[in-house]
């Protein structure tokens, strides 16, 4: 399994908007692509910073939602909530509780 981590920094005040279009727009996309299994989103208010880490079958998949303009899609919906693009990095997996 693959886990793709995307960092944002919100613009003051936007977190709530950020977690709300997250929940209603790019997470419910997510789950129709190739491969997405979980995601989870984090959220520091005081610091105005957003992380959100989606679980994915392969990295093949990952790479897949990246090249086909999905995760660029995903980012342009929430750019006027952002300080900046995403920085995304893509982790293997290698421990999860049993």
């Amino acid at each position: 399994m693959f886990a793709q981590l995307s960092t944002v920094r919100l613009r003051p005040n936007k977190a709530d908007e950020w977690i709300a279009l997250a929940r209603d727009s790019i997470l419910p996309a997510a789950k129709e692509m190739e491969g997405y299994v979980h995601a989870y989103l984090f959220v520091d208010r005081e610091a105005n910073v957003g992380v959100g880490l989606s679980l994915w079958r392969t990295k093949a998949d990952i790479e897949a939602a990246a090249t086909s303009g999905f995760y660029q899609e995903q980012a342009a919906k929430a750019a006027s909530l952002l300080d900046g693009p995403p920085e995304r990095q893509v982790l293997e997996v290698v421990l999860e509780p049993s």
